[in-house]
This record gives C-alpha cells, structure tokens and sequence, in this order.
C-alpha cells in the first residue's frame, strides 16, 4: 500500500469507524450509477483519488473518468461517473469528494498564478504549509494546477533560514557548518532579508538564495547584483495581484505558500441518476 492508498484508508475508517449505519439500514443489493459535476469552473485535481476511494470501499464498482488530473472543466460539465452498488457509492461519496473538491482547489488557485508569471522565465512554487498528513496529495494538487514542488520534506534540502542564522552566528557560518555535514547532492538554500546579507550568502557554497519580504525594487537590485551566480527565490506575501510584478524582477522561483493553506475548495457534486 503506497501513501496515497494509506491516506484514502485512513480518511474513510474516519467516516466509518464502524460502518455506515444510515446506508446499511436501506439498501442490500440494489445498483446505481452517479455522475461528478463540476459546480464552478476550475481545474481537476485527485480524481484517480476519488476513484481508488470507490475501489477501496468496493473493488467491483465501475469508474469512469472523462476530466483527468490537470483539466480545466467548465460549470456544469461532467467530471466521471461511477456505478456500482448504491451501498458502496453512498460510502464512498464524501471521502472521495472531500480529497476531489480540495486537491482541485488548490490546483485551479496554482494555475492562476502560474497563468499571471506566463512570458517570464521564473516558476511556481509551493512550500511545506500543507495540511499535516496530506503533503503529498497537496503537492500533487500543485502540479496538476501547472506549479512545481519545492521540497518534499526537511530531509529533501537545507534550507537555512532566519532562526538557523541567528542560532548559527552568521550567514556564513551557517552555510559552512551545514555544508560539510551534507551530502555533497544535497542543495543548500539560504535566506536572505537585506541586500548586504544577500552579498554575505553570494560568498558561500548555497545553491540558492531566498529574498525573503522584499519589495519589488530591493528585488531587482539583488538580481542585478546577483547577476546569474545563484539561482534566486522571492518569499513572502505573494499574492495574485502582485505576483506578475515580483516576476518581472527576474527572480528564477516565487513560492506561494497560498496555495496549499489559502485556496477555495472547488465546488463539485455527486448526483445519483
């Protein structure tokens, strides 16, 4: 059993922990066939989620997907269809429309701001503000909207930060100290808040340098000075609204941790025929 599996298990001995008692009081053996309807326009994210859900509860259902993960669906269009059992899809329906609304929302939310960066060379990111034990259906959910993944998890990367500098003493110390613990295909970001900060971090072995809340103006001036020797990340207060306008600074990467903590679920059915 894979995460994901794990995930969708867990989620439904939630809901029944000792079945479905209003279900199981009404039908035995009768059959139905249900359709997801896209309530709102957006984009689709965790329907093979939703089908193994289905499958988990009953293996004999039939799931039928005509939006895949990464579609852009219209209001009213159908998403899938399921049938089977009507005990088994009445099972199934929250869970799994619970994982579909959710994972979709952030990816429709993702492909806004990718959509805003088009025509500059800098990326999409997310961060590790996902909701605890659902970061890998998150970061699925990032890339199905048109996003990249930062790091998965603290053991991906270094990524030295405010707090760690201050513990460590200075920029450089911390990059120094941190570099020769790693291994040597592991990469080092570092934070930065300031412009002679940023040329403490240009002087060490970091891969990437993190500009954290800065303006747009103090933006530029750290990418003409880093002049291409790091990659460069902006952080911090990234909104749609100003997302275009930290892109034209020429940083290379924009993490927007909006999109797996702020997003709105999109809104999608499930109707019985």
């Amino acid at each position: 059993m894979n995460d994901i599996q794990r995930i969708i298990a867990s989620a439904l001995l939630e809901d029944m922990p000792n079945g479905d008692i209003t279900t199981e009081s009404l039908f035995k053996n009768e059959t139905s066939t249900a359709r997801f309807i896209a309530k709102s326009s957006g984009v689709i994210s965790g329907i093979l989620v939703a089908k193994e859900t289905f499958l988990q509860v009953d293996p004999a259902v039939t799931f039928e997907i005509f939006k895949g993960d990464g579609s852009v669906v219209q209001k009213g269009e159908v998403i899938a269809s399921v049938s089977g059992l009507s005990k088994s899809l009445l099972k199934a329906e929250r869970v799994a429309l619970n994982f579909l609304q959710r994972m979709s929302g952030i990816a429709t939310m993702t492909r806004d701001f990718v959509k805003e960066v088009e025509g500059t060379h800098a990326l999409i990111l997310d961060t590790r503000k996902t909701t605890p034990n659902l970061r890998v259906l998150e970061k699925q959910a990032v890339r199905d909207g048109g996003g990249t993944n930062h790091r998965m998890n603290l053991s991906d990367m270094a990524m030295i930060k405010d707090n760690h500098i201050k513990a460590a003493g200075s920029i450089k110390a911390a990059v120094s100290t941190v570099k020769s613990k790693i291994k040597p295909n592991i990469q080092i970001e570092i934070e930065v808040e300031s412009i002679p900060e940023l040329y403490e971090a240009l002087e060490t072995d970091a891969d990437i340098i993190m500009l954290d809340n800065m303006s747009c103006d103090m933006m530029t001036e750290c990418v003409k000075i880093n002049h291409g020797k790091k990659r460069l990340e902006a952080s911090g207060n990234m909104t749609l609204d100003r997302i275009k306008e930290v892109a034209k600074t020429g940083v290379d990467y924009i993490s927007v941790g909006a999109l797996t903590h702020s997003y709105d679920s999109l809104d999608v059915s499930l109707k019985f025929q």
